[in-house]
């Protein structure tokens, strides 16, 4: 799962990591030599991923006998805060897994290798992945990372409430327009059931998605500006607040005591803005499983969902770097990617998800998620992603709560996280 939420990036305020000049990683003490016997650390932090983590280090293993990979899994909640205090001290794991937000704050201080030399020396070939994906985990022209995997958000809705409303099913022509006279039509207030929770603590799954199909943007493809002064911005911002002004979303108090998720499992809510790591909460929940299907975000004016994903990085510190190297490229990999994504992930790998999506026949998976990755945006980051982002919760609250114009709160945002910037 490659969801960010609003925690993701957890090094607000750090403005480097000081990293040590101490040996780390595996803790081996041999050289680099390619003939020597190492252990390579491997750090993850999905549970669910770890047997297909395991599997794939075991024919890594298979091919190159003399590196043996130790799968370590730290769960989410403290993956970030073990990571920063190894990084600090110079004792990162050889190989671990990277996210967006938290990406250029750890390429730029000195704790990622560069690979572009070895990328470059092995031939490996960049646009086997999505651009939106690769330009992701690019600075400054540099490449730190092989992309592992990717998800897309779409429009997850209620067959059962569909039916009982006569409200046709969303497909790929559905627009914004199309979108809001289904809401009206799905929204029913004598039976407490809504269109659709306008979630505001989720920006990859909501608003992100909606400024970039307005032809707006979060921040400057420089990182240096807000965006959030720009009309079309505003506009994407205003999709949600409008759905809540007329009442086809609950107020931003009853989303918070129950989270839109929570509302659409229970047949509270009709639609749902949420990704392809959704497949399999939903495809398990006793109420979602034979309820629901999924379609392409409506269109703005033009067609556009949030790609995020993950990458493998290796340790700027590690013992053994050309090993290290080495498991990183076969994680980017075809024969990796067509393993990965019999686990229920999508593989960053072109041409490799097929798996995925057939494994649920009865979801409309290729069209929703993966037919739109040539529209796809990437996540919006910088260098201290978590820095604005808190300031995006500060300054839209009020706008959500229907408590300030949401121009106003965006214009005090755009000035807030332009100050933000300008100290990266």
């Amino acid at each position: 799962m490659a969801w960010i939420g609003r925690a993701a990036a957890t090094l607000v305020g750090v403005t480097a990591l000081l990293v040590s000049t101490t040996a780390c990683g595996s803790g081996d003490t041999g050289s680099d030599d390619p003939n020597a016997k190492v252990t390579l650390s491997y750090a993850v932090w999905d549970k669910n991923q770890v047997p297909a983590m395991q599997q794939l280090a075991t024919a890594f293993t298979q091919e190159n006998p003399n590196i043996t990979i130790d799968v370590q899994l730290t769960p989410w909640e403290t993956y970030w805060t073990k990571m920063k205090a190894a990084a600090t001290g110079g004792a990162a794991p050889d190989v671990f897994w990277m996210n967006g937000p938290n990406y250029q704050l750890y390429a730029t201080n000195g704790v990622l290798a560069e690979l572009d030399e070895k990328i470059a020396a092995d031939k490996v070939d960049l646009t086997a992945y999505p651009k939106a994906l690769v330009d992701l985990y690019t600075v400054d022209g540099k490449h730190y990372g092989l992309p592992k995997d990717f998800d897309t958000v779409g429009l997850w809705y209620n067959k059962e409430l569909f039916d009982a409303a006569g409200v046709a099913y969303p497909d790929a022509t559905w627009t914004w327009d199309t979108f809001k006279a289904a809401a009206a039509k799905l929204t029913d207030k004598g039976k407490g059931q809504y269109a659709i929770g306008a979630n505001l603590s989720s920006a990859q799954e909501y608003q992100y998605n909606t400024i970039f199909q307005a032809g707006g943007s979060v921040i400057s493809a420089d990182a240096k500006k807000s965006g959030y002064a720009d009309p079309a911005t505003i506009a994407g911002l205003k999709f949600w607040t409008d759905l809540i002004k007329a009442g086809y979303s609950p107020d931003l108090k009853t989303m918070t005591d129950t989270v839109p998720l929570n509302l659409f499992e229970s047949g509270k809510t009709a639609m749902y803005y949420g990704g392809s790591w959704n497949v399999a909460e939903f495809t398990a929940n006793d109420y979602t499983k034979t309820r629901v299907d999924v379609a392409p975000l409506p269109k703005g004016v033009k067609a556009a969902t949030v790609i995020h994903g993950l990458a493998n990085v290796v340790s700027a510190k590690s013992d053994h770097p050309n090993q290290a190297w080495s498991f990183v490229k076969y994680l980017g990999s075809q024969k990796a990617a067509e393993q990965l994504g019999k686990s229920g992930v999508i593989p960053a790998y072109n041409g490799t998800q097929t798996a995925w999506a057939a494994a649920h026949p009865e979801l409309k998976l290729q069209a929703a998620f993966l037919d739109q990755v040539p529209t796809a945006v990437p996540y919006p980051i910088s260098r201290n992603t978590a820095a604005w982002q808190e300031l995006e919760t500060t300054y839209l609250t009020p706008a959500w709560n229907q408590q300030k114009d949401v121009a106003a709160a965006a214009a005090e945002l755009a000035k807030a996280m332009d100050e933000s910037l300008a100290k990266e």
